[in-house]
């Protein structure tokens, strides 16, 4: 399968559903953030696998309780009419102290599908 070639997009011209999903996540409003995924999905974070959403419910309930940080969404780029990362910087009291970490998102409908985070 041929993948279009990512391009930088204005951070906010990022879909809906990706803007919802990162302003919950930085609220640490789980009800919020586990909304805009769908039933099946997958996030992929720190080597581990969290699939449906009970498993990225917990996953984000532990991730809002395990370090404390500030995040920066700082680019964003379009591969295709599913496919946005969002690039974020962090700061906080986690091994290494800052660390800049992609967010790859695929869509499916006005829901994302599948997450996963690396640097």
């Amino acid at each position: 399968m041929q993948h279009d070639q990512p391009r930088a997009i204005a951070p906010d011209t990022l879909p809906e559903v990706i803007t919802r999903y990162l302003t919950a996540h930085r609220a640490h409003d789980t009800a919020a953030a586990v909304a805009t995924f769908t039933q099946d999905a997958t996030v992929i974070d720190d080597g581990n696998t969290y699939q449906g959403t009970a498993a990225i419910e917990r996953w984000l309930n532990r991730s809002a309780t395990e370090f404390t940080y500030t995040i920066d969404l700082t680019g964003a780029e379009r591969t295709d009419p599913s496919h946005y990362t969002a690039t974020h910087h962090l700061e906080g009291d986690f091994p290494g102290g800052t660390v800049d970490l992609r967010y790859r998102f695929t869509l499916r409908g006005d829901l994302v599908e599948r997450l996963v985070i690396e640097p």
